[in-house]
């Protein structure tokens, strides 16, 4: 049999959501590195590291602000719609009548030649 681990797989969004920052912010590290083998000047690096960290800032914002919204849609209800279900009128929803057939008592029966 195999083996199983003592640590769950990361399912929830959090976790994912604290993996793609950690991923980013460990590529804000790397490519100034990576920047400086292959000759670019320090300025350059110094730059790019700047962007990056500011791009992965906002990014981990916006994760956590989305993280929060679904958060609190999640606990949210869904408000009763009343009997069986249904949402709207009948005459949205076609009424007993079949289609094409309008009853007599219709709004509109004075404009009928």
């Amino acid at each position: 049999m195999p083996a199983h681990s003592s640590t769950p797989a990361p399912s929830s969004t959090s976790e994912s959501a604290s993996d793609v920052i950690r991923w980013a912010a460990f590529s804000c590290a790397l490519v100034p590195v990576v920047l400086l083998v292959y000759g670019t000047s320090f300025g350059g690096a110094a730059g790019t590291a700047l962007g990056l960290a500011a791009v992965t800032a906002v990014c981990r914002v916006l994760l956590r602000r989305s993280e929060r919204i679904a958060e609190k849609s999640r606990h949210r209800t869904a408000p009763h719609r009343g009997r069986h279900s249904r949402t709207g009128t009948g005459a949205h929803r076609g009424g007993r009548h079949g289609a094409g057939a309008r009853p007599e008592t219709d709004t509109f029966a004075h404009t009928r030649p």
